[in-house]
């Protein structure tokens, strides 16, 4: 018979939040595959764990996963877990869940910490219904897209961001949902120094402006509490040809369809040409 992948949620900072029944997990695998196993390391140490410790993150290869199925194949259990948190939430635990499940094997929650549940739970913003967007593109027309994807959600939106970042995502956020937005900045959640500061997104972008973010932060943004009815784009061709009659240069069109049409700018280039 095939082992047992356990999907292990990890503390997100403080070792006391690691629940009884995943030290017991992470202790009974033969394998555990981790995102950092320098960082999982003292993890498996405080949970008594002697299992063996192998690399599974974003850029591993093929090999590395067919690595962990055939162990699985074999007969062994492994337990998965990332740096922090619940496995497979904006990380790449998805492929190695799938994969298993492709081949039969099955699949076991030991469920725990997440910080999209932690930083809901002390924001003062509601949660009854809510939209996750994980790290957002750091720049580009996809990243406009789900910047407009936030401003315009019916409901509370969470987004991931990496410290440096912060202050520029509350100053776009801001840009397309306007300053009065009420917004939350959770960072070093369970950790000594941890921090919610709550306000207008002008207030926190401000803020965090003056004292820059320490330690990875969830940002979680009021929805608008209305439904957000889709406005029709213009059709690409005909938007173009009309631009063009209008004397616009080609890299001009362009980017206007780009920004009015959604197409991507490959598409806008070919359209372009072609008309």
């Amino acid at each position: 018979m095939a082992g047992t992948l356990y999907v292990v949620a990890t503390p997100l900072g403080n070792l006391g939040d690691l629940s009884p029944r995943a030290a017991d997990t992470l202790k009974r695998v033969a394998v555990v595959a981790a995102e950092d196993t320098r960082h999982s390391k003292p993890l498996l140490q405080h949970a008594g764990s002697h299992a063996q410790l192998i690399s599974f993150h974003e850029h591993s290869s093929d090999r590395a996963l067919e690595r962990i199925l055939r162990i699985l194949a074999e007969g062994r259990d492994v337990a998965f877990i990332t740096d922090a948190g619940t496995p497979a939430i904006s990380d790449p635990g998805v492929a190695l869940v799938a994969a298993a499940r492709e081949r039969g094997i099955q699949v076991v929650t030991i469920p725990g910490p997440s910080a999209v549940a932690a930083s809901l739970s002390v924001s003062g913003i509601g949660a009854d219904r809510y939209v996750f967007l994980g790290f957002l593109p750091r720049k580009g027309s996809d990243r406009r897209r789900l910047l407009l994807t936030a401003a315009q959600s019916e409901w509370t939106v969470v987004i991931f961001e990496a410290p440096n970042r912060v202050t520029q995502l509350l100053a776009d956020l801001m840009e397309v949902c306007g300053p009065e937005r009420r917004a939350a900045v959770s960072r070093e959640l369970t950790k000594v120094f941890e921090e919610t500061r709550a306000g207008t997104l002008q207030e926190l972008s401000e803020l965090y402006a003056e004292a820059p973010v320490r330690g990875e932060a969830t940002v979680v943004l009021s929805g608008t509490g209305k439904e957000h009815v889709e406005e029709r784009l213009p059709d690409p061709v005909e938007r173009g040809k009309a631009l063009l009659a209008e004397g616009l240069s080609r890299k001009d069109v362009v980017n206007r369809l780009v920004e009015e049409t959604g197409i991507s700018r490959n598409a806008a280039y070919k359209l372009v040409n072609e008309l």
